[in-house]
């Protein structure tokens, strides 16, 4: 083949992403699905577990007996050890009386419903991370941090605070009074430029903590108002609220003079 035969192979380079897109779906809806058989086995060994320990008062004894013979039947499966036989009790008990809450521990992963079984004490609660979990697909990791750093606590006050504000937009219920940031590992006496370049280093864990609907722009992004010209700290976009978000890192209190000249201000708590 010549140069000029090489030129005419059309380029399906965009049809080949288009293939990979339906594939990529296909594989997502393929795990969702497993992923709901499995909770709903969990669901229904669980309902079976507690029904026995009501009624033939099943203990610690028999649960183990009972894992085992589970083990011995299907050679290499997981998931089936005494403890977790006993959180499948505790994830049924824990939801028998929600629908609401029921069907929405299908959307997410078991280590993940662990997780909010452990942590939360309200439906409330409850309801507020298993939405998080699904919407944001959590893995584990990402989940317990969210829940170490007292999220739904910070979030309600938030909302509570600000009522007023969020009734005009809802939407901006994405935004928080307060954000945890200890991962940023820096001194307790530290300058606005050091948070600021601490931040982009740890960019992925910053937007895990300020919201996955938020994408970077830029720092130090200048903008000019009327004839004066004003630098951002850090500029980021929102496709919730499809707007852009303009972030001033102040060291300290809060103080009126901070609004500036009508910019988002977004105060450091660390944790």
């Amino acid at each position: 083949m010549t140069l000029d035969d090489k030129n005419l192979v059309p380029d399906n380079t965009a049809t080949f992403v288009e293939v990979l897109a339906i594939i990529e779906r296909a594989r997502v809806n393929a795990f969702r699905a497993v992923n709901r058989e499995l909770i709903s086995m969990y669901w229904e060994i669980g309902y079976y577990i507690s029904k026995k320990v009501a009624t033939d008062n099943w203990g610690k004894s028999v649960v183990q007996e009972f894992s085992r013979f589970i083990q011995s039947h299907f050679m290499g499966i997981k998931g089936f050890s005494p403890q977790n036989i006993w959180r499948m009790k505790q994830f049924y008990e824990t939801y028998a009386k929600s629908e609401k809450l029921s069907t929405l521990s299908r959307e997410i992963s078991w280590s993940n419903n662990v997780l909010i079984m452990m942590a939360a004490k309200t439906d409330e609660e409850r309801e507020f991370y298993l939405l998080l979990a699904k919407k944001n697909n959590y893995s584990a990791r990402e989940l317990e941090r969210q829940i170490d750093s007292s999220l739904y606590e910070r979030t309600m006050i938030s909302v509570e605070k600000n009522q007023l504000f969020l009734s005009r937009n809802s939407g901006l219920t994405t935004l928080r009074d307060s954000y945890v940031l200890e991962f940023l590992d820096i001194p307790e006496q530290h300058r606005e430029k050091e948070l600021r370049k601490a931040i982009i280093a740890n960019l992925r864990d910053f937007i895990l903590e300020f919201g996955k609907d938020f994408s970077f722009v830029g720092e130090e992004y200048r903008i000019q108002v009327g004839n004066t010209d004003f630098s951002i700290d850090l500029l980021f976009y929102n496709r919730e609220l499809s707007c852009l978000v303009a972030i001033d890192l102040k060291i300290g209190r809060f103080k009126p003079e901070h609004l500036g000249y009508g910019k988002l201000d977004v105060m450091e708590s660390v944790a």
